[in-house]
């Protein structure tokens, strides 16, 4: 039997959700056709966690019962640098703000540009609703944890992508009833279903769904809890 050793890089992804009550809408955007990892699809705002997420301040935790959730089957620390994960890529994919106002002395090089906007991260308004594991035998694998967020937590306005990066384009709001005409990954079909079932409660999910993909099997796990019925 081979063994696949590529490295699982932890990251984080940011499902937006707007028009919660209304006709809800879910911020996407286009990955380019070079891209090594899951090219010309669609998909949400989201990245690897960097070395230095451990160390950048937050003025808002997540809620208690998403840390909790996020520290279940691995490091304990790792929930903080999650949560900075997800800001900071929310920020460099869409140029989308979640802080609040806030001076910040020396920001670390990679937050600078956010500091500038004069506000410092908030991750109070995140929900950790899905962990996924990309399969083995892909260029790349992540040990992704989806968090949900409102658009009314957003400290910038929701269609102002100006100060977003080249590494998603077509940014865009879809309906969750246009979804199925975009090309996705699988697992962010199976993380939007999760999502469209939710759509109208604003609580953090008393257990998530974890899509385990090991080298010798996959497996859909609850955190916390039992596995999934067929």
């Amino acid at each position: 039997m081979t063994i696949d050793k590529t490295a699982i890089r932890d990251a984080a992804s940011v499902i937006v959700l707007r028009n919660r009550d209304s006709a809800p809408r879910i911020l996407m955007g286009q990955r380019g056709a070079a891209a090594a990892f899951m090219p010309n699809k669609f998909v949400f705002p989201g990245g690897a966690v960097d070395a230095e997420d451990a160390q950048v301040p937050l003025t808002g935790a997540l809620p208690a019962l998403c840390q909790t959730r996020l520290q279940e089957d691995t490091r304990a620390d790792l929930a903080h640098p999650l949560a900075i994960a997800a800001i900071r890529e929310l920020w460099e994919e869409t140029g989308l703000i979640l802080g609040v106002p806030g001076d910040w002395a020396d920001p670390p090089m990679d937050w600078r540009s956010f500091a500038a906007t004069g506000h410092v991260p908030d991750a109070s308004a995140l929900q950790f609703v899905f962990r996924a594991i990309t399969p083995p035998g892909r260029p790349r694998r992540f040990d992704a944890r989806f968090f949900l967020v409102d658009a009314d937590a957003l400290a910038s306005d929701p269609d102002d992508f100006s100060a977003a990066s080249d590494e998603l384009s077509h940014l865009q709001w879809v309906g969750l009833d246009e979804l199925r005409h975009f090309d996705m990954p699988f697992i962010t079909e199976v993380v939007l279903a999760e999502v469209a079932a939710r759509a109208h409660d604003e609580s953090p999910p008393v257990s998530v769904p974890f899509f385990r993909n090991d080298d010798e099997e996959s497996l859909f796990l609850r955190l916390k809890g039992r596995a999934l019925p067929d």
